[in-house]
């Protein structure tokens, strides 16, 4: 039986607008599984980022629990959810963030500093072996600004992982991306799911959607559907295009 990284009961999330409340999540109830590459679709609007956000403590819910490790996190100060996302999770997003003055190698290491439990050295090495499975160690003295979109975003990936996560949350990773770069940073991420890093992301890409274990769809707030897969295999993707696809369409996407 799988380990539940991450518990949510009756998580809701909804904001005051013109007199009414208008709901993004609607009591939703979900598991997210070590080992899992979960994947969040829906349409526009139907409350997938604000998920993520809920789940990871980046946005704080309207009501319901998101547990970890038995704790509630919807309870935690601002200080301990900075704690927990430091150590607990790692943070892929569509705008990449790099820090603009710093090297690529200073962008993946600078975060491992911050765990004191960690010698330097050893973090100096770690970052190192994350630049050269991202295939990018030739370039990791040059600054963000010296490099392709795609290669910034396998920094970005790096860095999500310098302090060996137990989840990595990934928000539209691909969606600025072009199709050359979008396929070597999904084949990346499956990578590292293949190798155990659990990953939970958001995405409207039939591309990225096949690289998920599972796929949890979204309507209106609410989980409406869930579809199961085994691991990704490239020799199958196009047999998995028409089972995902099939299943999109029974949800109306």
């Amino acid at each position: 039986m799988k380990k539940v990284l991450i518990s949510a009961k009756g998580l809701s999330k909804s904001f005051a607008h013109n007199g009414g409340q208008v709901h993004i999540i609607s009591n939703a109830d979900l598991d997210i599984y070590e080992g899992d590459f979960t994947i969040i679709m829906g349409a526009s609007g139907s409350g997938k980022s604000t998920m993520l956000y809920a789940l990871s403590g980046m946005d704080r819910a309207t009501s319901g629990r998101v547990e970890i490790d038995g704790k509630n996190i919807t309870e935690m100060n601002e200080r301990e959810l900075s704690a927990l996302r430091h150590t607990k999770f790692g943070f892929v997003f569509q705008q990449i963030h790099l820090v603009s003055n710093l090297s690529l190698f200073e962008n993946v290491a600078v975060p491992g500093y911050l765990d004191k439990s960690r010698p330097v050295s050893e973090i100096n090495r770690y970052a190192d072996e994350l630049l050269e499975k991202m295939g990018i160690s030739k370039i990791k003295t040059q600054l963000p600004s010296q490099c392709s979109g795609g290669e910034q975003q396998r920094c970005a990936i790096a860095r999500a992982l310098i302090n060996k996560p137990a989840l990595v949350f990934a928000d539209e990773p691909t969606g600025a991306l072009n199709r050359r770069n979008t396929t070597e940073v999904l084949d990346l991420l499956t990578a590292c799911n293949s190798e155990g890093q659990s990953i939970l992301m958001v995405t409207h890409d039939m591309r990225a959607a096949l690289r998920a274990t599972r796929i949890l769809y979204l309507e209106d707030g609410k989980i409406i559907g869930e579809l199961t897969l085994p691991p990704y295999k490239a020799e199958d993707e196009k047999s998995r295009e028409k089972q995902v696809g099939a299943w999109l369409n029974s949800m109306e996407w």
